[in-house]
């Protein structure tokens, strides 16, 4: 209502459009056409910047003349209701404003506040980044400081090992002049001791000259008596021997009869001797390629004839995977091959040759031996390695062997180890002409299968194999390293065999405090890559220093220092292994 007494507000702070009583602004009462002309009149109200407000008299003139047509109005009451209810709007509406300003003075503190917050924690981020760095600079400064320590001090050590090693060098030297010069005067004596020894001894042997001289004529006339004695007793004998004969002829028949049996008996007895010998070496000896056979020989036989005797005519069929560990679809396959085996040499079939390949250790020559005994063959290992050096004896040797196969009364399983030594391809030229033709005779003695023994191949490079040697294999199994399963029975196996097994020995091997078969588990699980035959040494080594102490208890600390040793070589024989393929 400030036109009502002719000042205005500034124009920031005038109300917005509606404020008056009408649509159109005019002040309350009035019935539009008076319309009060603020906005005209601002101009003139302000007068300069010092004074913002001034008095209007026409403005006071007109709120009077409009309060009386106000009064005269028959709707008073309602244009002061109406009035009313506008300022009371604008008043309400001031106080929204108000809460907005407040609100918005709440929303710049609150973001005064987090900038300062942020400031606070971007402050404490750098402070802990430069106590860091000093910390890390303080670090580098000891590190430092000990190196140079450790510098020195390595320098110092240096300097006092090269001061006692001349004082020892030295000490050494002035040793070795002491012995040289205590030799050189033992020298001088010896040398003269051994002058006057000979002087001495020159001197007696000038004085007993005649003496000596006296006793050779003496010692040469009784050689000469003895010598002529014996000529004239020979000559003695054989005249009378002669006369003797020529006297009575018959007698020289006689002598000339017996001299002639006497010589042929000798020639026959010789004779015979060979043939028994040879004929005994082919069916009871050994051939000189075979390394190990279960074969009774005569020496075997005449050693233990109690134990020949029991295995000849009492020995029963053995599992064939007894004490072997492999996989389960290996171990079957395996079993079916002993069990076809078997029932090959009871029906006197032909035997298949096979051919067991993979790495070393994995238990190939072990289920050979345990094949030919489940099966009730003898069993002959030879190595391929043993062929080369043999040359021009390699053919003969072969076929010795062979023959020799073929005189086993129940039947040979000849396993040859590393067979691709000997075996190898005929076009390649590492192999040389002696090798060749031992290859060949081998081809010739297996061109056919036989029912008298039966071929068992192993190499850890079957590729290299001749084609026609590949032709004469009817089975082929490959033998992998053992997995975590395997290694796990494997190394309760062998801890069963070497160390709980050990009370049936003279000196039974305690067990220290320790859980062995956690102690199993864990080796199972840190031989990765181990061969059937490295976890076997391993427990043997256990085994042996556990014999090796006082009391002969095995203890944990033993076991750990035996699997570092074990782990360190075979890692360096996987090292040279890779170093040999590239």
């Amino acid at each position: 209502m400030s036109w009502l007494f002719g000042y205005k507000k500034p124009v920031s702070d005038l109300p917005p459009s509606g404020y008056a009583g009408g649509n159109d602004g005019s002040p309350p009462g009035s019935n539009g056409n008076d319309k009060p002309t603020i906005g005209n009149d601002d101009s003139k109200m302000f007068a300069g910047r010092e004074s913002i407000y001034k008095f209007d008299s026409t403005a006071l003139e007109r709120a009077a003349k409009a309060a009386k047509e106000l009064e005269r109005s028959p709707h008073a009451n309602q244009a002061f209701d109406v009035v009313k209810m506008q300022e009371q709007t604008k008043q309400l509406e001031i106080q929204k404003q108000m809460k907005e300003y407040s609100q918005h003075e709440e929303e710049i503190r609150f973001k005064h506040q987090q900038q300062l917050n942020e400031e606070k924690r971007r402050m404490m981020n750098d402070e802990t980044h430069h106590q860091n760095e000093r910390a890390k600079f303080q670090d580098q400064l000891a590190r430092k400081r000990m190196q140079d320590q450790a510098a020195e001090q390595a320098r110092l050590q240096d300097e006092e090992r090269r001061r006692q090693e001349d004082s020892v060098r030295k000490q050494e030297e002035m040793k070795q002049r002491s012995i040289e010069y205590a030799e050189q005067v033992r020298h001088q004596y010896e040398m003269k001791r051994l002058e006057a020894e000979l002087k001495g001894k020159a001197q007696i042997e000038r004085e007993n000259r005649e003496i000596y001289l006296e006793q050779i004529k003496l010692k040469a006339e009784e050689q000469r008596k003895t010598v002529l004695e014996s000529i004239k007793t020979a000559g003695t004998v054989v005249g009378t021997g002669i006369t003797t004969l020529l006297e009575n002829p018959s007698k020289i028949l006689l002598a000339t009869g017996g001299i002639t049996l006497l010589a042929l008996g000798v020639y026959s007895a010789r004779g015979a001797t060979q043939t028994a010998v040879k004929y005994i070496d082919s069916r009871l000896g050994k051939p000189s390629l075979i390394r190990e056979t279960s074969r009774t020989t005569l020496l075997t036989a005449l050693r233990s004839p109690v134990k020949t005797v029991r295995r000849a005519f009492f020995s029963k069929a053995e599992d064939s995977l007894q004490g072997v560990v492999l996989d389960p679809a290996l171990e079957s396959r395996l079993r079916e091959i002993a069990i076809a085996t078997r029932f090959t040499k009871r029906n006197y079939g032909l035997f298949r040759n096979l051919l067991m390949h993979g790495p070393p250790g994995t238990g190939k020559t072990l289920f050979a031996k345990k094949l030919a005994a489940h099966s009730g063959l003898d069993y002959a290992i030879m190595t391929g390695g043993d062929v080369a050096p043999l040359g021009r004896e390699a053919v003969t040797a072969i076929h010795k062997v062979f023959d020799w196969s073929q005189t086993s009364r129940r039947g040979l399983l000849l396993f040859i180890d590393e067979a691709d030594a000997f075996l190898r391809k005929r076009a390649t030229e590492k192999i040389g002409e002696d090798m060749r033709a031992a290859l060949n005779a081998f081809l010739y003695r297996t061109g056919e299968q036989s029912s008298r023994f039966m071929l068992v191949l192993a190499s850890n490079e079957p590729e290299q194999f001749d084609w026609a040697v590949n032709d004469r294999l009817d089975e082929m199994v490959q033998f992998d390293l053992p997995s975590l399963a395997e290694r796990r029975r494997m190394t309760y196996l062998y801890f069963d065999t070497y160390i709980l097994r050990s009370a049936e020995r003279r000196r039974p091997i305690k067990i220290g405090p320790f859980d062995f078969e956690k102690k199993c588990e864990s080796l199972a699980q840190v031989t990765d890559g181990f061969s059937g035959r490295e976890i076997a040494k391993l427990l043997a080594a256990c085994q042996a220093s556990a014999y090796a102490s006082e009391d002969g208890t095995l203890t944990e600390e033993m076991i750990d220092k035996k699997l570092k040793d074990a782990l360190e070589s075979h890692r360096k024989k996987v090292a040279w292994r890779a170093e040999e393929e590239r």
